[in-house]
């Protein structure tokens, strides 16, 4: 698992924070200087934080469990839908749809009605509608999809949340928070960290910082998912080499039951025939 180094660091602008009017004094511990009227983060912390962070999502993919990658900002969009689809994780890029975590059963309910309707589509029902039921069942469809399609397959609550701006996402944090849901976080100058247990300060505007954090995160948890797959193999060759001689043992010990039973048979004394009256 490799960290970029500070030069990486400098040359995607992950040092830029927000201008010093704007700051939150909670963020002081991650503030370099102030230059121009603008905070500069120190890149040494950011990169401390970055392999702390990545190690904590290395473990979690390693155990087979899901992080939900949540940007709803311009920049970062496509960024996060590539990057959380290379490794599999479901991911929010459109609005956040309030409650997806606290009432997570009714955001599974609209996910299944999706689900219905391309059952329609593929059993002929939909062809049975009205012009004007197909068209407001396609909109429905079209609109689930852009919100919800991309947490399709999550199907229980996400282990950890992953967000790009803390305070654009506020929201997201806050149900995460109240359902004790482990928060990822790029967090910038202005931003406050209290809400988030595993800070990576750094630029969270510049679409370059974003994707230099998202490869190195992204890449943690390829090698998690790898090292699970070769601990499946593993424990699966392990358990076929155990189950080889007991059923072998088990095959002779029959035989020789069988062998046996003959011989039982002959040398067991008859019956005493019952008195005569």
């Amino acid at each position: 698992m490799a960290t970029p180094n500070f030069e990486q660091l400098l040359e995607a602008g992950c040092h830029f924070g927000h201008l010093k009017r704007k700051w939150n004094p909670a963020m002081a511990p991650y503030i370099f200087m102030e230059r121009n009227g603008i905070h500069i983060i120190d890149l040494y912390k950011t990169a401390a934080k970055l392999d702390e962070a990545a190690a904590a999502l290395k473990n979690i993919a390693k155990s087979g469990k899901k992080v939900l990658f949540v940007a709803t900002k311009k920049q970062a969009k496509q960024v996060v839908a590539d990057k959380a689809q290379s490794v599999g994780m479901p991911y929010v890029i459109e609005r956040w749809p309030g409650g997806m975590l606290t009432n997570f059963p009714t955001i599974r309910k609209a996910v299944k009605k999706m689900g219905q309707i391309d059952k329609m589509s593929k059993d002929g029902t939909f062809d049975n509608l009205s012009k004007r039921e197909k068209l407001q069942i396609s909109r429905q469809r079209a609109k689930l999809e852009k919100t919800l399609g991309s947490i399709a397959d999550l199907s229980r609550l996400p282990s950890a949340l992953f967000v790009v701006d803390v305070m654009k996402e506020h929201i997201a944090v806050a149900e995460a928070n109240r359902l004790g849901i482990p928060v990822f976080a790029i967090v910038d100058t202005n931003s406050d960290p209290s809400n988030v247990d595993f800070v990576i300060p750094a630029n969270d505007d510049a679409s370059k910082s974003v994707e230099l954090i998202l490869d190195t995160v992204c890449a943690a948890m390829t090698e998690g998912l790898e090292e699970r797959k070769v601990e499946k193999v593993d424990v699966a060759a392990a358990e076929g080499e155990e189950a080889a001689p007991v059923k072998k043992e088990r095959t002779r010990v029959g035989r020789k039951a069988k062998a046996a039973q003959p011989a039982e048979a002959e040398d067991a004394p008859e019956a005493p025939e019952a008195a005569e009256e």
